[in-house]
């Protein structure tokens, strides 16, 4: 119950009263007060009226089961959502639900994560109350050669929830970073579960620094917060709708064709590699080049020196002026 009152304060504009809402859920009058004040206790701020009745004001950051449902408009991905205030990870959380048999589109969100996880088995710091620590189950029919430009969707995603939200420019980073003024502000780290030639699912994880007011002295010329950006905190719940809501439409156009040709020119304007300067860490040896882009593959294309091109598909990539690579 406590979800419909939130999610019905939020969507009218002005009072609704207290009989409205007993109509509409069924209840009694002492069960719409009682879900008042909890919600009061739970940091929202409620203006009740004598006959005109409740009325929800701009409140503060909140982020609870109850918010992400209230703000969520997407189709199918997060409607099965389950909030935490504390997780060891939310793609480790995300995959014990789906041996559970968990539904695609499961959504976790977790207040704190204990051992968040970044790429290449870093650690993620995620204190509380200062990010958007969030992963969601996907069950592709595809084969498994073709998940690994799902990283690329969801970095779309999250651009363009962000830049929606908070107006900021952001760029991504190939594959999968976001950078707003040169400093990453999120990381994506997709996992990916098979039985012989098919997959059984995907985590898709995702990190932003959404209301984090400072960072380490050794991390803090190459990130940065929305907070820090805007100077002031952002609301979480309407990134993580927009993060949503984006990516279901990029990957419905994604299983149409299997690869990026109908994504790719949307992702090569977000890219700040683009006709830059790139350090590619490749295992065999590192080299420089310009950057044109991606191709249908996903693969960020680099012209040599000699005018030769190559396809990168895996291992780091340095950009000139990002991350301290100058």
């Amino acid at each position: 119950m406590k979800n419909e009152i939130l999610k019905c304060l939020k969507e009218t504009d002005g009072y609704v009263s207290g009989q409205e809402l007993c109509e509409r859920l069924g209840v009694s009058r002492t069960a719409v007060w009682k879900v008042i004040r909890q919600l009061e206790a739970e940091g929202y701020g409620i203006e009740a009226v004598r006959n005109r009745g409740y009325r929800l004001h701009d409140s503060a950051d909140i982020l609870n089961e109850a918010e992400i449902r209230a703000v969520l408009t997407s189709h199918w991905l997060g409607q099965n959502v389950k909030f935490l205030e504390e997780i060891d990870s939310t793609n480790n959380e995300v995959r014990r639900m789906a041996e559970q048999g968990a539904p695609e589109g499961t959504l976790v969100v977790a207040e704190i994560q204990t051992a968040g996880k970044g790429r290449r088995g870093r650690r993620w710091d995620s204190p509380k109350g200062s990010g958007i620590w969030h992963s969601f189950l996907l069950r592709p029919e595809f084969a498994p050669e073709h998940a690994s430009m799902l990283t690329l969707l969801a970095a779309m995603a999250v651009r363009k929830s962000v830049s929606n939200v908070t107006g900021l420019e952001c760029l991504i980073k190939w594959p999968n970073d976001i950078v707003v003024n040169g400093k990453k502000i999120c990381g994506i780290l997709t996992e990916m579960s098979t039985e012989e030639d098919s997959i059984r699912y995907v985590v898709v994880g995702i990190g932003i620094n959404a209301n984090t007011p400072d960072f380490p002295e050794e991390i803090r010329a190459t990130a940065t917060s929305l907070a820090l950006e805007l100077g002031h905190p952002v609301h979480r719940a309407s990134i993580i709708n927009g993060v949503m809501c984006a990516f279901e439409e990029y990957y419905d156009i994604y299983r149409e064709t299997l690869d990026m040709s109908r994504l790719k020119e949307a992702y090569n304007q977000e890219l700040v590699n683009v006709e830059r300067a790139v350090k590619v860490l490749a295992p065999g040896g590192d080299y420089t080049g310009i950057s044109h882009g991606i191709n249908d593959a996903g693969e960020l294309i680099v012209e040599l020196a000699d005018g030769s091109l190559r396809e990168v598909n895996s291992g780091e990539v340095s950009v000139r002026g990002i991350y301290g690579y100058v």
